[in-house]
C-alpha cells in the first residue's frame, strides 16, 4: 500500500514538472494578459452603484461570475484530449490516472490562484470610490478573491472533466459554449428559475458563486431590498455559516469534477 502511495505521489511530481514546463515553453504567463484584459473590460461596464446598490451589485456579480467560469474552463477544457494519445501510451506502461489529473488540479490550482488575485486587484482598484466597508468573515477583498478563486478553480475542474469526455480539441471547443450557456442561464440572474430548471440550478456553479458574491456584499441589506422585500433571498444572507457553505459547495464541484475525470478517463483509454 505504501508503495503504491509513493509511486502515485512521485507520477504526480513528474506529471507537475511536465506541466510547469509547458507553461514555460509555451509562454503559458500570456493567459494571464487574457485575464486582466477581461477583467478591465467587466469593470468598465460596473456600474456606479456596485457594491451600493442591490440590482448593480447582482448584476456585477453576474458578469464576474461569467468572467470567472470562462477564464476557467477556457483554461482546461483543451488539456486532456490533445494529450490523449500520450496518456493511453503512458498508462499502458504504468501512469496511474489517478496521478496525472491529480497533477492537473495542482498546476491549475496555482494557475486559478492568480486569475483569482488579478481580478481581485482590478475589481477593487476600479470599484475603491465605492467598494465594500466589512465582509462577513474575512475583509472584502480577501472573501471576494476567495469567491472568485473558487468559482474559477471549479470552472477548471469542469473543463478537465470536458476535456476527460471528449477526445479531439475541436470536439472540446465545439462543448465549450454549451457548458458555458447551462452556467450562465441556470444562475438565476437573468431568468426566474422554477420547477426543473430551478432544480438544474442546483447543480451549476454560476449559482453558488453568484450567492457567494452577494452574501460578502450584504445585498439584502441595500436599500432597495429593504423596500421590498422579495429581493432578499436567504441564499444572499451575510452569515458566516451561509458563505462558509456557498464556498464549501464551490469548492466540492471542484472535487466531484476531479473524480469524475478521473473515472471516465480510465474508462475511456481502457476502450
Amino acid at each position: 500500500m505504501d508503495k503504491d502511495r509513493n509511486a502515485a505521489l512521485f507520477q504526480t511530481g513528474i506529471c507537475f514538472k511536465q506541466l510547469l514546463a509547458g507553461f514555460k515553453n509555451t509562454y503559458g504567463w500570456k493567459s494571464f494578459i487574457s485575464v486582466a484584459i477581461i477583467a478591465f473590460l467587466i469593470v468598465i461596464v460596473l456600474g456606479e452603484d456596485t457594491f451600493q446598490g442591490f440590482y448593480d451589485t447582482k448584476n456585477g456579480g453576474f458578469a464576474l461570475v461569467c468572467a470567472c467560469i470562462w477564464i476557467g474552463i477556457f483554461s482546461s477544457i483543451r488539456s486532456i484530449c490533445k494529450e490523449r494519445d500520450i496518456v493511453k501510451h503512458e498508462y499502458r506502461t504504468g501512469l496511474k490516472i489517478v496521478s496525472y489529473i491529480s497533477a492537473h488540479m495542482i498546476f491549475e490550482f496555482i494557475i486559478c490562484i492568480i486569475d483569482a488575485l488579478i481580478i481581485t486587484l482590478i475589481v477593487c482598484n476600479a470599484t475603491s470610490s465605492h467598494f465594500l466597508e466589512e465582509g462577513v468573515i474575512f475583509p472584502p477583498a480577501i472573501e471576494l478573491f476567495i469567491t472568485f478563486f473558487l468559482i474559477t478553480f471549479s470552472s477548471d475542474a469542469l473543463g478537465l472533466l470536458i476535456s476527460s469526455i471528449v477526445y479531439t480539441e475541436n470536439t472540446a471547443m465545439t462543448v465549450m459554449p454549451f457548458a458555458l450557456i447551462i452556467q450562465l442561464v441556470m444562475s438565476g440572474a437573468i431568468f426566474k428559475l422554477e420547477g426543473i430548471a430551478d432544480t438544474i440550478s442546483y447543480l451549476t456553479i454560476s449559482r453558488w458563486g453568484l450567492d457567494a458574491i452577494c452574501a460578502t456584499s450584504n445585498v439584502n441589506d441595500m436599500p432597495e431590498a429593504v423596500l421590498d422585500t422579495s429581493l432578499a433571498l436567504s441564499e444572499f444572507s451575510a452569515t458566516f455559516s451561509n458563505l462558509a457553505t456557498l464556498w464549501a459547495i464551490l469548492f466540492a464541484f471542484a472535487i466531484a469534477y476531479a473524480i469524475l475525470s478521473i473515472i471516465i478517463l480510465r474508462i475511456t483509454i481502457d476502450k
